[in-house]
């Protein structure tokens, strides 16, 4: 299958960390998980279709960036969604994480704020109304292997720092248990995807009634 011909990802966790999460898909499945993340065009993809990069830096890094350092990114992505996965379903399984996971996440949440550059925003009324002030950038770092990673670390932990953690749930359904904000009025929601897994298990629990 060519790159262009693999689908989209399925976006249904509300927040860019739970999808990359969900990223290694049938996580829970006893024939083993399916790994979404191929190589480093799929991490590009997955950060220009979640809204983490733009299309001009997926151009970029898809061009400057060489085999050998493409490979090492790939691996501290994985390395890092992991991390963030043991955490997160720490939380909703009700139990600490491992010290392992939080030493790992720390690590990549200080590269991430190690690698931006302070810059001066100078607001233009005419073309686009706003203020001037401060404003973090990646700067020289546009063009390095890990932006991706970076980018990922810090939306991680804008949500792990944040009260959103407690609206954090798992499917229901136990072969998938992919994660989502459950941002439903009564916080009810149980499925990562309604059509999906919910109608699935609709129909499975239809038939076991039948066939009794």
């Amino acid at each position: 299958m060519t790159k262009e011909a693999r689908p989209r990802y399925e976006l249904c966790g509300g927040h860019p960390a739970l999808d990359f999460v969900n990223s290694l898909d049938n996580r829970f499945r006893a024939d083993g998980p399916r790994e979404l993340l191929a190589d480093y065009a799929d991490l590009l993809r997955f950060t220009e279709q979640t809204g983490l990069l733009e299309a001009r830096h997926v151009r970029r890094l898809s061009s400057a960036v060489d085999p050998g350092a493409a490979a090492r990114a790939l691996r501290s992505a994985r390395e890092l969604r992991e991390a963030m996965a043991g955490t997160f379903y720490g939380g909703v399984d009700q139990r600490a994480p491992l010290a392992a996971d939080i030493r790992t996440l720390e690590r990549y949440f200080h590269a991430a704020s190690g690698h931006r550059e302070l810059r001066w925003e100078q607001a233009l009324p005419k073309k686009s109304p706003g203020h001037s002030g401060l404003a973090w950038d990646w700067g020289r770092f546009e063009k390095h292997a890990e932006l991706p990673v970076w980018i990922l670390s810090r939306s991680a932990s804008e949500l792990m720092m944040s009260e959103a953690m407690e609206r954090i749930r798992a499917c229901g359904a136990e072969t998938c248990r992919w994660l989502f904000l459950d941002t439903s009025k009564n916080h009810t929601r149980r499925w990562c995807n309604m059509k999906v897994c919910g109608n699935r298990m609709k129909a499975r629990r239809f038939q076991a009634r039948r066939a009794n």
